[in-house]
Formats: C-alpha cells, sequence, structure tokens
C-alpha cells in the first residue's frame, strides 16, 4: 500500500493583528479611517466619477449625498484605510484589510476604492505596496489575498499587475446588489515576497518618475 502524501512541516507562529498606526509610504500615507477627518475629501473626491462607475464592482454605493457616505465609512471596521496623497495634498482612496485568519497567516485586501484623481498614479501603486508590507514585513502573515468579482477586468488586470498570482474561480459564490457574483481568487504567498518587494522598492524610486509623475519603467514581475 502507498504511503499518503501529506504537506510540508512548518513551524508557524500565529500572526499579528493589524494596528492603528499609520503606514507611510514616499508618497502616501495610510491612516486608519476616522470619519471627521477624512469623510469631506473623500466624499468630494469620489463625486468626480459623475457616473459612479468605480463603484459597479462594490457591495454598495455609489453614493449621492454625504450622509450615507458617512454613514457607509461608520459601519466599517479597524482595519480600513484612507489613503492621503502627498502630491494632491487630499484624502482620495479607501483600502482594507479583511477575511483576518492570524491563526493559519492568512489575510485579504479588500474595499479597494481609487477617486480618478488617484487612479493610475505612483500613489495609488505604493498604497498597495505599503499594506502587503505592512502584512508580511511586520505582522507575519504567509498568505495575501485578492478577490474580485470575475467580470471586474479592471481589478483582475490590476491584480497581476501588482504581483498577485491567478488561483481559480469560485462560481456563483455570492449575491450583491439582486446580482450574481462568480469571484476570481489571486494570492501572494511569503516565498513570492522578497523577490516581489525588491521590484517594488526599484519601481518606487523617485529616479523612475519625471516631473510630471509619469513612470519610466514599468512595474513588471
Amino acid at each position: 500500500m502507498r504511503s499518503q502524501k501529506i504537506g510540508f512541516s512548518i513551524n508557524f507562529k500565529k500572526a499579528k493583528l493589524p494596528n492603528k498606526n499609520f503606514l507611510i509610504g514616499t508618497y502616501t500615507i495610510l491612516e486608519p479611517i476616522n470619519v471627521t477627518k477624512h469623510a469631506d475629501d473623500l466624499f468630494d473626491n469620489f463625486s468626480k466619477d459623475n457616473k459612479g462607475k468605480d463603484w459597479t464592482y462594490m457591495h454598495e454605493g455609489p453614493f449621492k449625498e454625504k450622509t450615507l457616505f458617512k454613514k457607509y465609512l461608520k459601519g466599517k471596521n479597524n482595519f480600513f484605510y484612507a489613503i492621503y496623497s502627498k502630491r494632491l495634498n487630499t484624502y482620495c482612496g479607501l483600502t482594507s484589510y479583511l477575511r483576518i485568519k492570524p491563526e493559519i497567516g492568512s489575510i485579504e485586501v479588500g474595499y479597494i476604492t481609487y477617486a480618478p484623481n488617484l487612479q493610475k498614479t505612483v500613489d495609488a501603486t505604493e498604497a498597495m505596496f505599503l499594506m502587503m508590507s505592512n502584512v508580511f514585513d511586520n505582522l507575519g502573515y504567509r498568505r495575501y489575498e485578492w478577490k474580485c468579482d470575475d467580470l471586474n477586468k479592471r481589478s483582475k488586470k490590476a491584480a497581476l499587475r501588482l504581483g498577485f498570482k491567478f488561483e481559480g474561480l469560485f462560481r456563483q459564490s455570492t449575491i450583491y446588489k439582486k446580482r450574481n457574483r462568480d469571484t476570481a481568487w489571486y494570492s501572494i504567498i511569503d516565498k513570492e515576497w522578497k523577490k516581489i518587494r525588491i521590484v517594488y522598492k526599484k519601481y518606487l524610486k523617485k529616479e523612475n518618475f519625471d516631473q510630471n509623475f509619469r513612470e519610466k519603467c514599468k512595474l513588471k514581475f
């Protein structure tokens, strides 16, 4: 009788929960959400998306009234961050940690919402780097997840550009806004992080951007 294969042995100590520290980069600062401090800037910047397309694949939104948007922010947990752009001098994005499992070292990034003025900028890329660097370098996780509606082409493209690997499709995984969602799964694991981190560090150097913050070399893995 052949022996059964099993996973490799691991001596893993429990990862840490994210704390309320600011995540500070060259171009951006990520701050734990504070409705009083962040709501006005965020609402004004999100409102530049006149057709609400940036909320199509989000579970809630778009928000036409600031009171409703503030209610949305108040309902979020301690792992929700406002993204501040030093270059633009404003809060113009949101992101969050979720599905946090310290015992097995797994954590997800989600609720990523970028205002039009943050999209396709070095600020946007650095915000994601700060999130994943915190996960692997400070908190000790083994696995970092990205999930999105399989119809969300922008999110799928972004995941691959940022260094995540496609893992598969969960068919009919949930329902939101009274419609079906097939969920595409992506991840980065700890043994990949060292090389990914080097690529980010090279990409984010100031010398890689001109005076208008346009990239000279693309982020490639």
